[in-house]
């Protein structure tokens, strides 16, 4: 006689039922009601509205400095992840600390805090722009400076679990069969970090494409320059343009979920050539 299994939660009818109408009053109903919203519109008026010259460099400008704000987090939030877990020095904790600052500072502190700093007379922005004739703040550069700081942290927590189950011992391995540094790192610890790397390069991606409140004050917000997508749809929203606002909200919400889902197969893809891998290697041993 099998023993009947114990669960704590709910059966799985109960709990499946629980999720999806948690997940359709949250997410489905909503996003449904946008997209019929903006079917009330022909094509043409959706063309005409999604197409326009503004619009399109709304989309440039958000999808380009949260992609350049992802990428560079991806590289610098490895590093700090690595340090954080391989080393032990005066004041680890305190850093450690400071990497979820972004996640409890409301995004427009961190706006204000950024443009203060990086304007011309700012601290570092008078450096900047006074030695170096670079100007950040009220630029496309001051968004990724502030999308940087409020994505940074998905990327750090993300890797740095991954950090803490790779064992020294491995590297130490590598280095006694005659790997260099570059070898141990692109040939032994990069494929196991790849798939988390990805992950948190895609939160902090998703994240940053969404970003308003720590963007709208050091972009300067400059239609055709600075404006990104967000703020576009509030100022219709503002104008009672409720249709053009809709039909921007769908474009993101399309162009996100195309990224997203490509970012997802991608990543799907390296673990299950890592994983497979790895069988091929058992088989063989």
């Amino acid at each position: 006689m099998t023993s009947k299994k114990h669960h704590v939660l709910p059966g799985f009818g109960l709990s499946l039922g629980y999720s999806l109408v948690y997940l359709s009053l949250l997410v489905l109903i909503p996003l449904a009601g946008l997209v019929a919203r903006s079917a009330e519109l022909s094509w043409a008026q959706f063309w005409q509205i999604a197409t326009a010259e503004r619009a399109l460099a709304a989309y440039r400008v958000t999808f380009g400095t949260a992609f350049i704000a992802a990428c560079v987090n991806g590289v610098f939030g490895l590093i700090v992840a690595w340090v954080l877990v391989r080393y032990e020095f005066f004041g680890k904790k305190l850093v450690d600390a400071f990497v979820d600052l972004p996640f409890a500072l409301p995004t427009a502190v961190a706006g204000i805090t950024l443009t203060t700093l990086y304007a011309n007379t700012g601290w570092v922005g008078q450096v900047l722009e006074g030695w170096l004739g670079f100007k950040v703040a009220f630029t496309p550069a001051g968004i990724v400076v502030a999308l940087i700081f409020i994505g940074i942290p998905f990327v750090v927590r993300t890797v740095q679990p991954v950090i803490e189950d790779i064992e020294p011992e491995v590297e130490e391995a590598a280095a006694s069969l005659g790997a260099s540094r570059w070898q141990t790192f692109s040939k032994v610890l990069f494929p196991a970090l790849f798939p988390a790397l990805l992950t948190g390069f895609t939160l902090s991606f998703s994240r940053a494409v969404g970003e308003y409140g720590s963007v709208i004050f050091i972009a300067g917000n400059m239609p055709m320059v600075s404006e990104i997508t967000p703020l576009l749809i509030i100022s219709k929203l503002e104008q009672y343009d409720l249709p053009g606002a809709t039909v921007l909200a769908v474009v993101m919400l399309v162009i996100s979920f195309v990224l997203l889902l490509a970012i997802n197969l991608l990543q799907w893809w390296t673990a299950s050539r890592h994983t497979g891998r790895h069988v091929d290697e058992g088989a063989q041993a």
